[in-house]
């Protein structure tokens, strides 16, 4: 099998698979992989990145699978994309205003997640719970919604200056994270923000930032050992890749040889292969 690399397809079937089952994007095609845990498998960078917005090749990759110039242009790829309290889109300055209506203007919900520890994110309606699967999350729950994405970074940011906004990815990788009660972290976090939610009702409607009471989702990786020691795999510096698959967790495969982020490598052209 052989092709572009895309971040991991992840499906989560509470009722009957409670464990995340999880696909490698190679190209066109579809690489199931928790069968393959225990198995030993080798990627290999041919050395070729081809743009994941306009396919063309280039030399380096930009904002996780872009060329230059579409890293540039596109909305997709702006800051305010890893920074969403600095949304400019009601300034009239947004690089792609549809883009910007259809990802942006819309739905948000703030969460809390347990990755490495307790910490806040945001994400669109759509992405529940796709995006805590992307960070590793062993649980998580949604305590507010808004209605734009940068409303939900306001929110984020107000509640970052008392938990942590990032994962400390080795952790993650780890396994260490015990399980925490994250409503009553929600309970005790809420209050200590309420000023700024008064401040943010008062400029955006007393409508837009509506608190939830939902129930904690719990994510189960299919993991089988732990790596007590984190070392990473980057195609930029060894284009081999290969080990006996332990398990799979946010985007990165563990291998008994060590970890890679796969959604690093978006745009890389890679073959699969099973020893």
């Amino acid at each position: 099998m052989q092709g572009t690399l895309r971040k991991m397809q992840a499906q989560l079937n509470c009722a009957s698979a409670p464990t995340i089952n999880y696909q490698l994007p190679v190209g066109d095609d579809l690489l199931p992989l928790n069968e393959l845990i225990g198995k030993r498998l080798t990627l290999t960078f041919s050395g070729n990145i081809f743009c994941c917005n306009c396919g063309k090749k280039t030399k380096k990759s930009y904002s996780q699978g872009h060329c230059f110039v579409c890293m540039k242009k596109l909305a997709s790829c702006d800051m305010c994309i890893m920074k969403p309290e600095t949304c400019h889109y009601d300034q009239g300055t947004c690089r792609e205003p549809e883009w910007g209506e259809t990802h942006c203007m819309i739905p948000h919900y703030v969460y809390l997640a347990n990755t490495s520890g307790l910490k806040v994110g945001i994400t669109r309606h759509t992405q529940i719970p796709t995006r805590w699967i992307d960070q590793g999350a062993t649980q998580a729950v949604p305590i507010f919604k808004v209605q734009t994405r940068l409303q939900s970074g306001l929110v984020e940011v107000a509640l970052a200056e008392f938990i942590a906004d990032k994962t400390n990815w080795r952790n993650m990788l780890k396994g260490i994270n015990p399980e925490l009660d994250l409503k009553a972290s929600a309970a005790e976090l809420i209050p200590q923000i309420q000023a700024k939610l008064d401040e943010l009702a008062e400029l955006f409607g007393a409508t837009a930032i509506e608190q939830l009471d939902e129930d904690v989702v719990d994510l189960n990786f299919p993991v089988t050992d732990y790596p007590s020691k984190i070392s990473s795999f980057n195609f930029d510096k060894e284009p081999v890749v290969s080990g006996t698959l332990q398990g799979i967790k946010g985007q990165y495969l563990i291998f008994d040889t060590g970890v890679i982020n796969i959604r690093k490598f978006t745009s890389y052209e890679v073959s699969v292969s099973l020893d």
